[in-house]
């Protein structure tokens, strides 16, 4: 079920062309709502030809099947509104169930909460982390709203990474564009390749440490992989990061952190600014790397 409310700056047009052009409903779910749903303005149920005048409150129900099952695993909730969630994930967990691991991911845990709350939304992410990379996760209630959120993705979404890199990264700051592919040898790893997929990651050296660099990184574009791949590259790569050149002596996984999300909202253009802390396991490695560096 989704609840509008029509601008008072619109002009009077059809629901469909106010729903397609200004909310942004995908055709995928204009077809749901014609033929699983309903309509209905001002309380009372109508068509597609409809029209809609500025403060009308439009009502929209339709199914949204949904295969992930709930489970009763506990949720750090950084944001909630009625239409998007901003979750703190912990490392070990996956965002999405896979055919192997069904009920212990983020998706389990999601769908759990909703029905606690008596909703009927699905698992809609607008982005991914890996399993071992901690921090916010951003998730729509709505898929029209994850399809708002998802043009142009990286470009709406500010998403600022913290991450520990071998050795001091020179110079302090600056911009990494390098394509990215999927190794040929393998289903996981991605590789620099010219004939690869365009990526972009702005670095800033926070603070130097004891043969190792906190930087903070930003997004321009988002291939899996892609902070992991662009270090490694670069020739520092994440701590505890083996698949790509970093060593687990120190930390049991990249000491990565997804710290921070800025967009403005897709329906309110109110800002929403969300930051997270990084776990103990990164800042114990910073204390030590610090304690070694005096």
């Amino acid at each position: 079920m989704l609840d509008l409310i029509v601008p008072k700056t619109l002009s009077p047009m059809p629901i469909k062309e106010y729903l397609r052009s200004h909310i942004g409903l995908s055709l995928t779910i204009w077809r749901k709502i014609k033929n699983t749903g309903s309509i209905i303005v001002n309380g009372k149920e109508t068509t597609i030809t409809h029209m809609i005048f500025p403060g009308d409150a439009i009502t929209l129900h339709w199914l949204q099947p949904c295969d992930i099952v709930p489970t009763n695993i506990p949720l750090h909730i950084s944001y909630e509104d009625d239409t998007l969630l901003i979750i703190d994930k912990p490392a070990g967990m996956l965002v999405h169930p896979t055919t192997s691991e069904h009920t212990a991911t983020l998706g389990n845990a999601i769908m759990h909460y909703f029905h606690t709350q008596g909703r009927s939304h699905a698992f809609h992410p607008v982005h991914r982390l890996d399993r071992n990379t901690s921090g916010l996760v951003l998730i729509a209630k709505y898929p029209h709203i994850q399809h708002l959120l998802s043009v142009n993705g990286a470009k709406n979404i500010n998403r600022q990474y913290i991450a520990l890199t071998t050795g001091i990264i020179k110079p302090a700051e600056g911009t990494i564009d390098a394509p990215i592919a999927r190794h040929p040898d393998s289903i996981i790893q991605r590789i620099i390749d010219p004939k690869g997929q365009h990526a972009t990651t702005c670095y800033q050296v926070l603070r130097p440490l004891k043969n190792a660099s906190i930087v903070q990184l930003t997004l321009l574009t988002g291939r899996t992989h892609q902070i992991r791949v662009h270090l490694s590259h670069l020739g520092h790569p994440i701590i505890g990061d083996d698949l790509y050149g970093g060593s687990r002596e120190l930390i049991s996984r990249q000491a990565l952190h997804a710290a921070r999300l800025y967009f403005a909202h897709p329906l309110s253009g109110k800002i929403i600014d969300v930051t997270s802390q990084l776990p103990n396991d990164i800042s114990n490695v910073i204390d030590k790397l610090s304690y070694d560096e005096n």
